[in-house]
């Protein structure tokens, strides 16, 4: 990596020198400067070929079974603005270079007997006593064992088979089942308790005993792996598990959404009298790697616009934390919510931006709990808008939104959160969400909903606000997504309930609860999304200003940009990009152009264009906790 970026920094000196119009010159004005890079008006051209490491341990699939369910490539999109019919690309291509490895005899002797050294007898989960509980199973789980997932992920970045990278995206397939020192097992992530209620959903919760793990970053806190790797693991020798519902091999439609529902079983069900035949073994390994591994984790489309609702990219983001207290004798807001732990994990994630948090109550007075009580009842507040009322809560907090805005001029933006807090017997719309402008697709608000009930399952408001706040800046659940070859946008249901899985990965934007952190795939990827939004914001504004020295320089930094960007250099693909976009506002403050009026006026042309579009989808992505979620198993 210091090879890299000291390579990136000599380079970006020489192209941005050689841009340079030598001091005491005029410029040279006998033709026009052909630009590389810099495309006025246009949107950026980043490429990346990425490698992604599919490692077999106790699995030899049919190579071609298993890559005919692979894409070659990847366009990801802003998935909320697919609500209102409007296809808009990051102006990012991935292509796939797969690199298949089967582990041999020796690596296999050696990793499984870590695994069998790590497993620690346990009691049978209640989900393998279910499964045990029906005549259709194939075996029988006679026993259990736990293993810290953690651990596993990281002895496999660190000891992976001879000629595997796990600095790059890597997925390990494991099926330990069928050697003689098989042990049944479950992985277990614990010691990281909600920061509000110190429940510790990994300890104490046999929904959260699971068969995948990865992602987690160098600098975890917990669980860092002191050197940046990419590995997640999968295991259906593991099991079986409440969450991707694997234990129930005879329900069709285990969710009871009237869909029959695709899971993928343990690996012993893969068998002539099993739940599936063993042909299908390895098609559904593809499937995992394309629809959870790659489109959800590794190189996903963002949920919202990642640059936010600014005229420019904002340097400085203000968390403007508001609460309703409408829970008697209790002071949510003093009680939970730390605000130091949602700028630092938030710090994490979006590493040059600087975060402040600002937190006031708000009065719980009549007209609040009309449009609060009014979401749940599905009663409008505003009957006369033509919204429905689940557009309640944007509605009200829009039409007051004066009175929390107090750091405007001192930031680049304020971010609005607002709590709900409502006491016994009140119900809640789940822990929280994102919600957009019910316009254009553009975030607005996050949400966030409190009770002696929500505590009593073990929230409080802090991991709620970071979840939420992660939407709100583009990142997506690890369990929905959207497909770029085909087109289509999935959640967890139907032909892609198995995609629930995704969850099992060291992100706080997962519903798995047993980790607070934004994962190095969160980190990645919104690094790239940022690349090329100050690419587009550049573009953008060099249409507005004449050519010159700056627009050169720009020119050349986003050349080295797009280099660092294919080289997998994500950090420092972003840095180079903001300072080519600081390049371009420089030439327009010297040629007298207003750089926020000039992209006020361009964003507002694209929004008019998204605007024509309606739709009647649903406008917000709540994060659920009643029966139709697997938070709610116990």
């Amino acid at each position: 990596m210091r090879r890299r970026s000291a390579f990136i920094v000599l380079l970006t000196a020489v192209l941005v020198g050689a841009s340079a119009t030598p001091a005491g010159a005029a410029p040279d004005t006998r033709k026009p400067y052909k630009y590389q890079f810099l495309q006025p008006g246009g949107q950026p051209r980043l490429t990346e070929t990425v490698p992604v490491n599919v490692v077999f341990v106790g699995y030899e699939p049919d190579r071609k079974a298993f890559t005919g369910q692979l894409a070659k490539k990847y366009e990801p999109v802003v998935r909320s603005r697919l609500l209102y019919d409007v296809v808009e690309k990051l102006g990012i291509t991935y292509t796939y270079d797969y690199h298949l490895t089967y582990a041999d005899k020796a690596y296999e002797n050696r990793f499984f007997g870590q695994l069998s050294r790590m497993a620690k007898p346990a009691p049978l989960t209640e989900y393998q006593t279910a499964y045990n509980a029906q005549p259709q199973r194939t075996r029988t789980v006679t026993n259990n064992h736990t293993i810290d997932a953690p651990s596993v992920e990281k002895w496999l970045a660190l000891h992976p088979p001879s000629g595997v990278d796990t600095r790059r995206n890597t997925v390990f397939f494991v099926n330990w089942y069928g050697r003689p020192d098989f042990k049944f097992h479950v992985y277990t992530k614990t010691g990281e308790p909600d920061p509000d209620t110190g429940h510790d959903f990994g300890a104490e919760t046999d929904s959260r005993k699971v068969i995948a793990w990865g992602g987690t970053t160098a600098d975890d806190e917990e669980t860092g792996l002191r050197s940046t790797r990419r590995v997640w693991f999968h295991d259906l020798s593991a099991g079986p598990e409440a969450w991707t519902a694997n234990y129930d091999v005879t329900s069709a439609d285990v969710d009871g959404d009237g869909e029959a529902d695709y899971r993928m079983p343990p690996v012993w069900e893969y068998a002539p009298n099993g739940y599936r035949s063993p042909s299908a073994l390895p098609g559904d390994l593809g499937r995992i790697t394309r629809y959870v591994a790659l489109n959800l984790l590794m190189t996903p489309s963002p949920l919202y616009p990642p640059e936010l609702p600014t005229a420019e990219p904002p340097r400085t983001i203000n968390l403007d934390s508001n609460t309703y207290e409408g829970w008697p004798g209790v002071d949510a807001s003093a009680r939970y919510q730390k605000p130091a732990y949602v700028v630092d994990e938030l710090s994490e994630l979006r590493w040059r931006n600087k975060f402040s948090y600002d937190s006031q109550d708000l009065p719980y007075d009549d007209r609040a709990e009309e449009c609060y009580v009014g979401l749940l009842e599905d009663v409008s507040c505003y009957p006369g808008s033509g919204y429905p009322a689940f557009a309640n809560l944007y509605l009200y907090n829009r039409e007051n939104l004066a009175r929390t805005q107090d750091d405007q001029g001192r930031v680049d933006y304020e971010l609005p959160i607002f709590n709900y807090a409502v006491g016994p017997g009140v119900d809640t719309p789940g822990l929280g969400f994102a919600d957009d402008d019910w316009v254009t697709g553009d975030q607005s608000y996050v949400f966030n909903f409190i009770s002696p009930e929500v505590v009593a399952r073990g929230y409080g408001l802090t991991t709620t606000q970071i979840h939420e706040v992660g939407h709100h800046l583009g990142m997506s659940h690890p369990h929905d997504g959207y497909d770029s070859e085909t087109g289509v946008s999935y959640g967890p249901a139907g032909e892609f309930f198995y995609v629930w899985g995704g969850d099992e990965n060291n992100t706080v934007m997962s519903y798995i609860d047993v980790n607070w952190d934004f994962s190095q795939f969160d980190r990645d990827n919104s690094d790239r999304w940022l690349t090329a939004v100050h690419w587009e914001a550049a573009n953008r504004l060099a249409a507005t200003v004449p050519g010159g020295t700056d627009l050169r320089a720009a020119d050349a930094l986003l050349g080295v940009a797009k280099l660092a960007f294919a080289k997998h250099d994500y950090r420092a693909a972003y840095a180079l990009s903001e300072a080519a976009y600081y390049k371009v506002r420089d030439a327009a403050t010297r040629a007298g152009v207003n750089p926020d009026s000039a992209a006020t006026a361009l964003k507002s042309e694209a929004d008019a264009v998204r605007k024509a579009a309606d739709t009647d989808s649903p406008h917000a992505f709540i994060d659920t906790l009643g029966p139709e979620s697997p938070r709610s198993k116990p």
